[in-house]
Formats: C-alpha cells, structure tokens, sequence
C-alpha cells in the first residue's frame, strides 16, 4: 500500500491548484504586471528630446519670426489666427503664444511654459543682447492637468458599462434564471436591449456627479454643445454595453467573466489616454489606439468639455463608437445562450 501523503503536502497541492483554475487571479497575478510593464515601457520608452510646441499669431513680420524659431532644436512653430491660436493655448496644443511686441501669451502654472519661454528667449537671443520681451499670463482652462484628466475619468466610468451588464447575465445564468426566461415569449434581443436600457437610468447621476465636483473643486466647465456631450455619453453606454454583453454571451462563471472583462477594459485604461496622453505610444500604434472605443469616447469628452466643440465637430467619435456598439451588439444576440 501506497503510504499517505503529509496533510500540508496534500493542502498546499489543492490550493495550487484551485489557483491556476482561476482566470482572475492567474491574469492579476502573471499577465498583468507584463501587459503594465510593456504599456508604460513603449508609452515613456527612451526617445529622442520631445520638442515644445509654441504658436506664433499671425500678422506682419510673423512669417520671418516663425523661421527664426524654427532653426531652434528644441521647438516645433505654429502659426495661428488670434482665435486658434487662444483655442491652441487652452487646449494645451501648444505651450506659448508668441504676439507682436513680442509678447509671451503663457499659463505660468504650467512647467512646460515656462521650458518654451526659456527656448524662445534663447532663440530670439542676438549675439550679445537679451530680447526685450512682456509677459502676458494666462491660466487658460483646459490647459491644466485635472482639465485633461476628468474627461478621461468620465470616459473611464462609462467604460464600466461593461462590468456592469455582464457580471448580472452571468450570475443569472449560474441561478439558472436565464433558462426559466428562456421559455417565455421574450426574444434574445429584447432581453439584451432591457439590459442596456437600465444603465442608461443611472447615466445622468453619474454625469452630474462627477461634472458637478469637478465645477466645484476645480472649476471646470462643458465649454462646448451639451448636445455633443450627452450624444458622446449615450453612444459611449450603447458601444462598452455591446462589448459588455459579447463577453457575457457564453461565459458560464463569474471568474471566467472577471478574467476576459480585465483582458479588454486593462488596454483600453492604458492606452485610451485616460492617466496620460496616447501620444506618447509609437507613431505606428497610433490608428490602432485612436479606433478603440475608450480612445474615441476620451478624444470627444476633452474636445466638448475642453475645447468648446459643437455636435459637428465630433461626428469621427460618434461614428466609432456607434460602430462598436452596433457590430458587438448584434453579435451578442447571435451568440447568446440562455444555459
């Protein structure tokens, strides 16, 4: 007879392996680290020194200013009408404003500002002489930190849409509550629909909380069409619920659910420019990042929010996003099951 085994040896074994059987905590555990690692390593990887972006008004002599500025190694020079170039500056395009005189147009709080100040000074610098310059401050909403960074919560909240509509399908059907439905009239997409329908109840609170602190603490405003905003946010719930309700079409338990949900919502936060700018990802990731529905929803959210846009002006976003929720929507009732 085969001796017992030690009751540690035999415990420690079937926890092992109750772990590895878990998606969730196998991803959190492996994968996630690796997919941090590699997202951040490409997004703030070793390259060349970023050159400023600084804007010259347009107006006699600014032609042969900006080619002056432009011998400088460390600046990249726009030219812009008094309106875009303002609009340029809010939005954070560029760091400076150069005005006849000249005149620095800069938001002083901004450390990139003041980088541009220090390169443009030195490239107007003559052989001996320093620029006689003035100083024209300006704290441009949009142009701060926490302007970028709340469109990009929002988006992220809406992304949660996925979360939201897959986890009560997918304990519905460990309950086997869906295959009692299954014998009613109801169709397929009547059920999935009624699913999205309910998450759009809670939008408006979720909206105003978030706009109304951020008016409160930061005051920050919707500068554009509330239109655009709320067709942004609409469209948004209707895409991730697509993506939410796709997942969940097959799924049989929740720690499958949990393990395919952070396989597509973790690129999406790293990569959408939620914390930070895509921009800083390799220029040929760059279609890639700008056609996923997080990436589109953020762009729009900032433009409306930060740039004033009108409903016009976001039909790119609308039209991605309505893509997505269209093409993973319909997919979801072609492969949904009720067991």
């Amino acid at each position: 007879m085969r001796k017992p085994s030690s009751p540690l040896y035999e415990l420690t074994l079937v926890r092992v392996k109750e772990f590895l059987r878990e998606p969730e905590a196998v991803f959190w555990t492996f994968l996630f680290p690796i997919l941090l690692a590699i997202c951040l390593g490409l997004a703030f990887r070793d390259k060349p020194a970023d050159r400023t972006p600084v804007g010259v008004l347009e107006g006699p002599g600014s032609a042969e200013l900006a080619a002056r500025l432009s011998k400088s190694p460390g600046l990249t020079v726009r030219t812009y009408t008094e309106a875009a170039g303002g609009n340029a500056l809010r939005s954070g395009k560029i760091s400076l404003l150069l005005l006849p005189g000249p005149v620095f147009k800069l938001d002083p709080t901004r450390p990139d500002a003041r980088l541009a100040r220090l390169e443009v000074e030195d490239a107007l610098r003559g052989a001996n002489d320093r620029p006689a310059t003035k100083i024209e401050e300006m704290k441009e909403p949009g142009a701060r930190y926490i302007d970028f960074l709340i469109p990009g919560i929002l988006g992220m909240n809406v992304l949660m849409a996925m979360w939201g509509l897959g986890f009560p399908i997918v304990n519905a059907r460990l309950r086997n509550l869906l295959k009692r439905l299954s014998a009613t009239p109801m169709k397929r997409w009547h059920y999935l629909l009624a699913q999205i329908l309910a998450r759009l109840f809670y939008l408006p609170i979720e909206v105003f909380a978030i706009l109304g602190f951020a008016r409160i603490a930061f005051d920050i405003t919707v500068r554009g069409s509330v239109l655009a905003l709320w067709a942004l946010l609409l469209t948004g719930v209707f895409a991730f619920s697509g993506v939410g309700l796709l997942i969940a079409a097959r799924t049989r338990t929740i720690e499958g659910l949990s393990g395919l949900m952070n396989l597509v919502m973790l690129p999406m936060w790293l990569l959408s420019g939620v914390f930070f700018s895509y921009e800083r990802f390799p220029d040929a990731a760059l279609p890639f990042i700008r056609a996923l529905p997080l990436t589109a929803l953020n762009d729009g959210l900032r433009a409306v929010i930060n740039g004033g846009a009108t409903l016009g002006e976001v039909t790119v976003s609308l039209a991605i996003l309505a893509a997505w929720g269209l093409v993973t929507f319909v997919a979801s009732v072609k492969l949904f099951v009720w067991k």
